[in-house]
């Protein structure tokens, strides 16, 4: 599916006033269903753009805490805005806890649930130390991300996450009108190709470090998390308490360092 439309817009301006076409980015719901145990159960619809549908809910299946890994899914089929994921015995999948009350916008990584302490308190790998990462390879990583982002160099309306090496080259990127959905994405093509935990990767996501993108990150044993804008105080708390180094607001040879700042090396 098309993750680019066309639409018809006016441009206007004090001089002109003229008729134009301009490409969107595609929104549109995914419903995502599970089998376990022989019932089936709704977690709720996404708002996504299409493209990399099986790398998303793998993805959200796994920050959500449903799989601890691809094995975990038996099968999974989409039909026409339709997901039906069949989970082993050995899913973690608890209907109390993952179960949401209303859809996911695009906008949002929590909404629905009734409490997130089960997310304030992230299960995941221990995320390793040691790492020295040096101020160019982070100045330059927003460079990378954006060189690289070819849905929102067409529409200027998409996020993007990606996974960089310890010298700063891409590995993988993906892109999505939601935040979320775009690192989502990413996780689940690092799952698909078997490179979990990620601690041999720093992350890059375009806008800000939010308490969601933090706690995704950490879930995945990432050691650094770089955001083009500023965090929340949770996106730092949060940081700080699992050994995270967040950095934001980076720009050319400078850099905002709000939690671990020894892995960072400005030689």
């Amino acid at each position: 599916m098309e993750s680019i439309v066309d639409v018809d817009i006016q441009r206007i301006s004090k001089d002109s006033n003229v008729h134009q076409t301009d490409c969107v980015a595609l929104e549109s719901p995914l419903a995502i269903n599970i089998i376990h145990n022989g019932q089936k159960h709704s977690l709720g619809i996404l708002m996504r753009t299409p493209g990399n549908d099986t790398e998303l809910v793998y993805g959200f299946l796994y920050c959500e805490g449903v799989i601890e890994s691809i094995d975990d899914i038996l099968n999974i089929q989409f039909d026409d805005g339709n997901c039906l994921a069949e989970l082993s015995e050995k899913s973690k999948f608890d209907p109390e806890e993952h179960i949401r009350k209303t859809s996911v916008s695009s906008a949002c990584g929590v909404c629905g649930r009734d409490s997130i302490s089960n997310m304030i308190h992230v299960h995941g790998p221990e995320i390793m130390s040691g790492q020295n990462i040096s101020l160019d390879i982070i100045s330059n990583s927003i460079d990378v991300l954006r060189s690289s982002q070819s849905l929102f160099s067409a529409t200027g309306g998409t996020h993007a996450a990606a996974l960089i090496n310890f010298s700063g080259d891409l590995c993988k990127i993906a892109e999505d009108v939601g935040r979320h959905n775009a690192l989502d994405k990413l996780i689940g093509s690092s799952m698909i190709s078997r490179i979990m935990p990620l601690s041999n990767y720093l992350l890059v996501v375009s806008g800000r470090a939010s308490f969601e993108l933090t706690y995704k990150a950490i879930k995945c044993g990432l050691p650094m998390m770089i955001a083009v804008g500023a965090p929340s105080s949770m996106a730092v708390e949060m940081s700080r308490e699992h050994g995270m180094t967040l950095v934001g607001f980076v720009k050319a040879e400078k850099i905002s360092v709000y939690s671990c700042p020894s892995r960072v090396s400005n030689d």
